[in-house]
């Protein structure tokens, strides 16, 4: 295959990826741009092939680890429920962080590189920080994997001085970087390189560690943006043009999402990273009242007499899959008349677009979604709210309660409308461990069970 036409190759897959963000940045274009980014990887993937000038071992070898892969990713695809999909994002973040690492270490003890002084240097400088960034994102990605499935607890682990920890391990990474370099002109390295993969480890599981359910969401975004520069490092490891383009991409669109999300939820971009949230300065208040329980036919009564409703639906309504019946109950509302409209956070389900996703994949109407920020200060207008499965983001504790983990974080204030049914499980505190005011209210009724089997019991009510 020529270099031009490689050269061109990789241009396509450029612009197909570039147009895949773009699609993903809206409900109605997603599953084009998911197309695009599939076409991209399939042009990329076959133009990298092409430019091997391997024996027919090694061609053998690359055929048989992109079945394997391949398999892998089809299996995950079909057994992986909308439910899983934050964890599953953060774990294929880590193999991201992993290729990274075995990219650097291959390109280390590769022997005979025609490289030398100021561009040899160069190139073990990318190696050092490709393998810095892969070492980080891998460890923090598991960590993230664990909290987001619930196998790690979702609280905070602040060490004492964690700070200091933190500023002494980048210092003491620096140096080694520095002992390294010096090294591998003699031709060593080796023993600088292991260590610093091992601080790297460490420093990825403690950042993780350290911070609170609350911003777990920031964490995910945060990790995709680091394994885009993990990538971009393996790129130039690799002098391949098209990863290191791709890595960027995904690079800065991480980052960029995750100072988003930070603003939707009134954080400081470094204080999340460095830990310091999850965690308030005193105790938080203790929520005490009457809880005031309801059944499906009385649901059903309440939003018979609504005009106005809105729902907001949370992680339980994914758990519960959920999302169909409300969907029944939102066109039988609609013929008799209703307004109905969803209230959408921009966290809701424990990664951004989660809950869009669903309701799309429901079918319920685009132009019936909106975003907090649309809707939040017509609360006072609507009659009946119903919260399906959600907790942390329709705490009033967030804008009364300072000492909250998740004080100051805007949430949807339902409380403001005229009734709310919440339905829940039982009464346990959502992702973030805090209890929420909201329950015990006196205009908010509590619909415990199962969401999916209390909202197919509301719908025949209503049917009835």
């Amino acid at each position: 295959m020529s270099q031009s036409l490689i050269t061109m190759s990789y241009l396509a897959a450029t612009i197909l990826f570039i147009l895949s963000l773009s699609g993903l940045s809206h409900q109605e274009t997603a599953r084009r741009g998911n197309y695009y980014g599939m076409i991209g990887m399939a042009i990329a993937i076959i133009a990298t092939t092409l430019t091997l000038n391997g024996t027919v071992n090694a061609y053998v070898v690359l055929i048989l680890a992109l079945l394997i892969g391949g398999a892998i990713g089809a299996v995950a695809a079909l057994k992986v429920e909308m439910t899983q999909m934050p964890e599953l994002v953060a774990i294929m973040h880590s193999l991201v962080g992993m290729a990274a690492v075995l990219v650097g270490y291959a390109n280390f003890m590769e022997t005979g590189s025609p490289l030398v002084g100021a561009e040899k240097t160069i190139h073990e400088l990318e190696i050092y920080i490709g393998i810095l960034i892969g070492a980080v994102t891998f460890s923090g990605s598991v960590i993230a994997f664990g909290k987001l499935s619930g196998k790690i607890n979702g609280k905070p682990l602040l060490i004492p001085l964690r700070h200091w920890l933190n500023l002494g391990l980048l210092i003491f990474v620096i140096g080694l970087g520095q002992v390294f370099l010096e090294q591998t002109e003699t031709g060593g390295g080796l023993y600088p390189l292991l260590i610093m993969t091992f601080i790297a480890l460490i420093f990825g599981v403690h950042m993780v560690m350290a911070i609170g359910g609350a911003d777990m969401p920031v964490v995910v975004s945060m990790l995709n943006s680091y394994s885009g520069w993990a990538a971009a490092a393996t790129g130039f490891m690799l002098s391949n043009d098209l990863l290191i383009v791709t890595g960027a991409l995904v690079g800065s669109s991480g980052a960029i999402l995750s100072y988003i999300m930070c603003r939707a939820m009134n954080r400081n971009f470094i204080s999340v990273i460095a830990g310091g949230f999850g965690t308030g300065t005193g105790e938080a208040a203790a929520v005490e009242g009457e809880v005031y329980p309801i059944d499906a036919e009385e649901t059903a009564q309440l939003l018979l007499a609504a005009k106005n409703i809105m729902i907001i639906p949370g992680y339980g309504m994914a758990v519960a899959q959920a999302q169909h019946t409300v969907n029944e109950i939102t066109k039988l509302l609609r013929e008799k008349g209703k307004k109905v409209r969803f209230g959408i956070h921009p966290v809701a389900g424990r990664m951004p677009g989660h809950m869009n996703v669903l309701l799309a994949e429901a079918k319920v109407p685009y132009d019936i979604v909106y975003e907090m920020d649309e809707i939040n200060e017509d609360f006072p207008n609507v009659d009946v709210t119903i919260v399906i499965g959600a907790n942390d983001i329709v705490n009033p504790s967030a804008l009364d309660d300072p000492n909250s983990p998740i004080a100051g974080m805007p949430v949807l204030e339902c409380w403001k409308g005229g009734a709310t049914v919440a339905l829940k499980r039982s009464m346990a505190s959502g992702y973030a461990g805090v209890g929420n005011p909201l329950f015990v209210l006196e205009n908010t009724r509590m619909l415990f069970g199962d969401a999916n089997e209390t909202m197919q019991a509301v719908l025949k009510a209503l049917q009835g």
